[in-house]
């Protein structure tokens, strides 16, 4: 009896403990959310990949091609664009850039 109430007691000081404590995983979201506090939809989504998956941010895609889809799918994002009218602006876009 007196061992199940200690360790009840121990759990129950423990408890906020263990509520408080964050994985690295949780600590990595929280770092990336906080590096990509200000950027909205696809932008948003790009970056928090990127940054959890460990690659940076901030680094140029490897070729000038990757680059324009990044903006024209980040356009067509921001203009909630979908479906037909969504190829159709992104095929202009690219061949515009």
């Amino acid at each position: 009896m007196k061992a199940s109430f200690l360790l009840a007691a121990v759990l129950l000081v423990g408890l906020p403990l263990a509520a408080n404590a964050t994985t690295p995983q949780q600590q990595r979201m929280a770092e990336c959310s906080a590096k990509n506090k200000g950027l909205k939809g696809d932008a948003y989504k790009t970056a928090q990949s990127s940054c959890l998956s460990g690659h940076a941010a901030d680094s140029k895609p490897a070729n000038a091609q990757q680059e324009r889809m990044r903006k024209c799918n980040a356009d067509a994002g921001a203009r909630k664009l979908a479906g037909d009218a969504r190829k159709t602006f992104m095929s202009s876009c690219l061949k515009a850039s």
